[in-house]
């Protein structure tokens, strides 16, 4: 039992007004506001892919979503149909909504009139698409089915099991006709008489009357709306006759049309009629154009459509499998990640524990724009190296706000003495003078590191104009390794199209020792834990298991056993080739009993060389989207970039960083309360 759901359309034609939206609202009384209820406009939309900015249009949308996963038991997500966009865009934007947001996914099919073996192939096609795209796909729906296609297609679908459920639910052809409520909105009437409960009235059949009264009276039927032209007295005299005598067809009501008004006769036998059993309405359009729009009226299910709400039910009922559908529904699950996804969760949890993050680059232009972006986002408090001045009116040049961060220009700073001093104390014995450290801290990435280290930050990302070494050894020399950590090593989350994976070192170890590549896996795996990824870990290999000889293959098996040696709750698989480690096919050829082949989620690379190409091959040849280096085996987070990083690429370097410092953090509390 879900106490509490909530429906979300991530596309509405008016965010004024969505019939399904005003339905779940008013029929379940749901609690939630009307804006929390919807994403963007299809205007806005075409907006976003015309200027391409589709990544920010998803992002947007699993920002919402989350929100309301946060605050609910189960989210009900409705699609709007592709029909409604512009041809010109030519992605299913729903099966790409419901990937990024890891939604179970169901089609909805029509009969059409189709043969059996046509709709059958049209649940194959629409399978292959969904999978495809890389959603789950949970069920279809096939809807207003020909009772005897049903009957045909039950047989068919016996032999069928290799697809997701299937659901069949007949044309139930009173759901498809509008009712009285319906006429008068859509064609603006004015009411000249009607009880409340006229307005469920079924339309079932049209009749214009055209034709003399006595042949009119010939051809109408239960059900049907009347159109007749205001002036017309004697149809509407004969159809209230009709309408009083038992052995006449029971109409739905009469719309008159027309400029002409009700004639005084006419009005007066309604006057002496309180007790009419019909409504009458009245437009001022003609006949023909009357009975067009009644034609063209799109029958609904509204909030107080009683009579259509049990039909519907009733169908629902009779045609699924409530049990097994709940039971399934509880049960799905996807590992669907996506880049966006990724992004909205490590933005989540930096935001949960807001930390200090020094950027000692703070004049390079990239750098400024990510600092505003952050700050934007509130996903870390940003201290900036540099000349206030010169920083300031750069960034004032660029457009740019960024009056939250903190700039400190480490040449006049109020700390300076004090990390000389401390440096002068670390690095004495390496032959570093007094006023050699007085001039070495000035340097950003020395003065950075030593901000983390005194506490004044909890985290550095460096790189963009220095190289890795200017990064990592101020670390090592001030920050240095956590306990039981020998080296410093580096990791990339590799955020692919439908999953992150994580690649291990690629930037650090040229050609690590058994006993370093087993602390490599055990801090990646360590790592990797703390962004929610679940540790499978793949000692990579040019073989597989005891396939092949040498000292390569020998160094991967022994680190192997290190880290199941120490840490025997991390699942672990080696030596292992990448396809093996990757491909369940291929590992159920050449280790089928492996609980890490074929599901592996982290990939530990034998040497720099490897590990390097490897990355980067997947990166350019798959669009992947590689984060990192990021940098672990430290005692306070410090992290590199490339040169060749972009705004992005900083802005998430950041919120891992800050992710880090929170963890770190915890970790000394836990270790201050054993203590």
């Amino acid at each position: 039992m879900m106490a509490r759901v909530a429906f979300f359309r991530p596309f509405v034609r008016d965010k004024e007004h969505d019939d399904d939206i005003e339905f779940f609202l008013e029929r379940y009384s749901l609690d939630m506001r009307r804006e929390q209820m919807y994403g963007y406009s299809v205007s806005e939309v075409e907006e976003f892919i015309a200027n391409d900015k589709l990544d920010i249009l998803l992002e947007g949308l699993v920002k919402r979503v989350k929100i309301l996963e946060s605050e609910y038991d189960f989210v009900l997500i409705e699609g709007l149909h592709q029909s409604v966009f512009s041809r010109a865009i030519d992605i299913d934007i729903n099966l790409l909504v419901a990937k990024n947001l890891s939604a179970p996914y169901i089609n909805i099919l029509r009969d059409d009139n189709k043969t059996p073996k046509e709709l059958l192939d049209d649940v194959r096609i629409d399978h292959d698409g969904i999978v495809l795209s890389g959603c789950t796909h949970f069920a279809t729906f096939i809807n207003r089915l020909n009772p005897d296609t049903k009957d045909t297609l039950s047989i068919i679908l016996e032999y069928s099991n290799d697809l997701p459920p299937i659901y069949l639910l007949e044309e139930v052809s009173h759901l498809d006709m509008p009712n009285i409520f319906e006429v008068k909105q859509a064609l603006g009437c004015e009411v000249i008489r009607t009880k409340p409960d006229d307005y469920k009235r079924v339309v079932k059949g049209i009749k214009i009357a055209s034709m003399r009264l006595e042949n009119f009276l010939e051809h109408i039927e239960d059900g049907d709306l009347v159109i007749v032209s205001s002036d017309r007295c004697d149809i509407i005299t004969g159809s209230i006759l009709a309408i009083e005598s038992h052995s006449s067809p029971t109409i739905s009501g009469i719309v008159l049309t027309g400029e002409m008004s009700l004639s005084t006769p006419i009005q007066n036998i309604l006057d002496g009629l309180p007790n009419f059993p019909i409504p009458i309405l009245k437009t001022r359009e003609d006949t023909y154009t009357t009975a067009v729009a009644v034609e063209s009226i799109q029958a609904q299910i509204r909030s107080k459509s009683e009579r259509k709400i049990a039909l519907a039910m009733g169908l629902f009922n009779r045609s699924v499998d409530l049990r097994t559908l709940s039971q399934n529904l509880a049960q799905v699950t996807s590992s669907i990640v996506t880049p966006i996804m990724f992004e909205h969760y490590i933005f989540q949890k930096a935001m949960q524990s807001k930390q200090r993050i020094i950027l000692p680059e703070g004049e390079d232009d990239r750098i400024l724009r990510a600092t505003e972006a952050l700050l934007h986002r509130g996903v870390a408090d940003i201290i900036l190296l540099g000349d206030e001045s010169d920083i300031s009116r750069k960034a004032a040049s660029m457009g740019l706000d960024i009056s939250g961060a903190t700039i400190i220009n480490p040449l006049n700073s109020e700390y300076r003495t004090r990390f000389a001093k401390s440096l002068y104390r670390l690095r004495r014995d390496r032959g570093m003078s007094v006023e050699g450290a007085y001039d070495v801290v000035t340097s950003p990435s020395y003065f950075g590191t030593m901000m983390v280290h005194f506490g004044y930050a909890d985290g550095m990302v460096s790189g963009a104009i220095h190289t890795t070494q200017d990064t990592i050894r101020p670390a090592l020399q001030i920050i240095k390794t956590q306990p039981n950590v020998d080296i410093v090593s580096s990791l990339f989350f590799m955020s692919m199209d439908r999953e992150v994976l994580v690649y291990a070192d690629c930037a650090i170890n040229q050609d690590p020792t058994a006993d370093e590549l087993a602390t490599i896996a055990i801090s990646t795996a360590d790592t990797a834990r703390e962004f929610g990824i679940v540790v499978r870990v793949a000692m990579l290999s040019y073989s597989t298991g005891t396939s092949g000889k040498g000292a390569d293959v020998d160094k991967v098996a022994r680190a192997t056993e290190i880290v199941k040696s120490k840490r025997p709750d991390i699942l672990v698989e080696g030596p292992i080739q990448y396809d093996a480690a990757i491909d369940p096919e291929v590992a159920k050829v050449k280790l089928p009993q492996s609980k890490v082949a074929g599901r592996a989620t982290i990939f530990i690379f034998p040497d720099l060389n490897t590990g390097n190409n490897t990355y980067k091959a997947v990166q350019r040849s798959s669009d992947a989207v590689a984060i990192g280096p990021i940098l672990q085996g430290l005692k306070k987070p410090i992290n590199d970039l490339s040169r060749g990083c972009q705004v992005v690429d900083i802005v998430n370097t950041v919120a891992i960083t800050a992710i880090q410092a929170a963890q770190r953090s915890s970790d000394e509390d836990t270790s201050t309360k054993r203590g």
